[in-house]
């Protein structure tokens, strides 16, 4: 582990096995700012000057993986972490970050970001603790901001005929602003498709119950992938999303969320992912070559 300059932060920390690398800011955040193959491109979307006002201050996106908690509220999911944070040195390539607590939420954020000693795996651990007087009720909820110009792949659940199953498989959640006729979606028997535009500027936003345990992100020849857990019988956010994605013009979202949790003071709910990445996949735009292509490494990452 080095620390190292990057993204303009002077502070930031250098996780690598010599395959990928994945780098921590440490002057903001908690952020994974990057991660990719060593040498390569940063599989993850870098916004140094996109800002949100809010009540709160000006909340920035900044680009990669970020923790928050869910259900969103403004000016409350936008509380400012343009501050520096603690770090803790766990390992040759892993780091705990820890946020200071959000005086407007009272809530304080970690995340732990692991790599792998040899392949592409990161395990990024999320730990959020309610340090109010007063019970809170809320989800971790991570957001991997991705590099614009590919397309999410969330998978559909496996078919079963109407003979054999009555009930129905799992919710598919849409927002009001959640239009399935728009050009960037595409929703076949095996995936759901929402790729970026960024000549579209119209946010669209799509959720669901993944039980399959993964969701991808297909950009030229590159897959990223993340798996999370799905746990039976759980109260998810929104309806009863584990998984959600969002784009706007060439910005585009990976979320994964935990189950909602009402924490005392002092107590704490977590929520882990784990990340993978692949080169020179060839996949083409219809659903049984993107699923040749694809499946196998699914099923690589997912440890099958």
């Amino acid at each position: 582990m080095e620390r190292i300059e990057y993204f303009g932060q002077p502070n930031c920390l250098r996780l690598t096995n010599g395959t990928v690398e994945a780098i921590v800011t440490t002057d903001i955040g908690p952020r994974v700012i990057r991660y990719g193959f060593v040498g390569g491109e940063n599989v993850l979307a870098e916004l140094p000057d996109a800002v949100v006002e809010t009540e709160l201050g000006q909340w920035h996106p900044w680009g990669g993986h970020r923790l928050w908690t869910a259900p969103e509220a403004l000016p409350r999911s936008y509380s400012p972490d343009n501050d520096p944070i603690a770090c803790e040195e766990l390992g040759e390539r892993s780091v705990r970050l820890i946020q200071p607590v959000e005086p407007a939420t009272g809530i304080q954020k970690e995340m732990t970001v692991s790599l792998d000693a040899e392949g592409t795996g990161l395990t990024v651990h999320h730990k959020v603790t309610n340090t109010n007087l007063w019970e809170v009720t809320l989800a971790p909820w991570a957001l991997t901001i991705m590099a614009g110009g590919g397309r999410v792949i969330l998978p559909q659940e496996p078919y079963i005929s109407h003979a054999d199953c009555l009930l129905p498989a799992r919710p598919l959640v849409l927002w009001h602003y959640t239009n399935l006729a728009d050009p960037r979606y595409a929703i076949g028997p095996k995936f759901i498709q929402l790729r970026t535009d960024e000549n579209i500027d119209e946010p669209q936003k799509i959720g669901i119950a993944n039980k399959q345990g993964w969701a991808g992100y297909l950009r030229g020849t590159a897959l990223f992938v993340k798996c999370m857990p799905y746990i039976d019988g759980a109260t998810y956010p929104d309806g009863g999303c584990n998984v959600e994605t969002f784009t706007k013009a060439d910005f585009v979202e990976v979320e994964t969320v935990a189950p909602l949790s009402t924490l005392a003071r002092g107590e704490a709910a977590e929520h882990t992912e784990r990340w993978h990445l692949f080169i020179s996949v060839e996949a083409g735009n219809d659903e049984g070559s993107l699923d040749a292509a694809i499946t196998p490494l699914v099923a690589q990452a997912k440890g099958k």
